[in-house]
């Protein structure tokens, strides 16, 4: 294990808002939680951009998306169409940003690839973030370190993985405050802490800022020594 040794286990966002990379980086190692239910309207497979100076949401279209199928069996549409859609938003949006020409490249390796379910698309969407940045990223999915664990209730799903993975040390996003009790976990054998993420302000297109927008956002403004200053900025609490 690294210095940190704690573990975050979190569902696998396409291009995620900074707040999933801070958890990431506050973590030894990360599980994608991939064979829990798909959630519709959640940010599995949607996110936000900055579209004349305000957000605007995305989504990648889904085969058949439906809460009751796990999000390693809810698979992207296939054929090319919604990648050139996807793709033609991208450079209508930030064909003047100052890094445009480098993250289009990053974008369009991901959006273009052949994903088996979107889970692999969106772990594929956040390595891509960490190849391009020169930093290292240590995953897995729950699926194949504890599939024997399905069907656990919540917290004691997620107290048996880190266990099982070797760590006593769990990191949870900000809203689980309201979900989980660190007293629990400390009865079970494992110390629960939560994500803060501080706001990053950048120079975007115009000087009204819109912050907590995707990755996609901060990469197209920022150079790479900036971007790892802000995955520095959350607080564990």
């Amino acid at each position: 294990m690294g210095d940190i040794e704690r573990l975050s286990i979190m569902q696998p966002y396409v291009f995620p808002y900074i707040g999933y990379f801070h958890l990431i980086e506050a973590s030894d190692k990360i599980v994608f939680y991939d064979d829990v239910t798909y959630i519709k309207q959640g940010w599995i497979n949607r996110n936000r951009i900055l579209l004349q100076d305000k957000d605007f949401l995305f989504t990648i279209p889904l085969e058949n998306a439906s809460s009751f199928r796990l999000i390693l069996e809810t698979k992207p549409l296939s054929g090319d169409k919604y990648q050139e859609k996807f793709l033609g938003l991208i450079r209508s949006v930030y064909r003047k940003a100052p890094y445009y020409s480098e993250v289009y490249k990053l974008i369009e390796s991901v959006i273009i690839q052949e994903h088996d379910n979107v889970a692999d698309l969106a772990i594929s969407s956040i390595t891509a973030v960490y190849d391009y940045l020169g930093k290292e990223i240590k995953w897995t999915k729950s699926s194949t370190c504890s599939p024997q664990t399905r069907g656990m209730g919540k917290a004691d799903r997620l107290i048996q993985i880190t266990k099982d993975l070797g760590y006593r040390k769990y990191v949870n996003p900000i809203g689980g405050l309201e979900l989980y009790d660190r007293g629990y976990f400390n009865s079970q054998g494992v110390e629960l802490n939560f994500i803060q993420s501080r706001e990053v302000p950048y120079k975007q297109f115009n000087d009204q800022f819109v912050p907590w927008l995707s990755i996609l956002d901060i990469l197209m403004f920022n150079d790479i020594t900036e971007i790892n200053k802000q995955f520095s900025a959350y607080d564990i609490i």
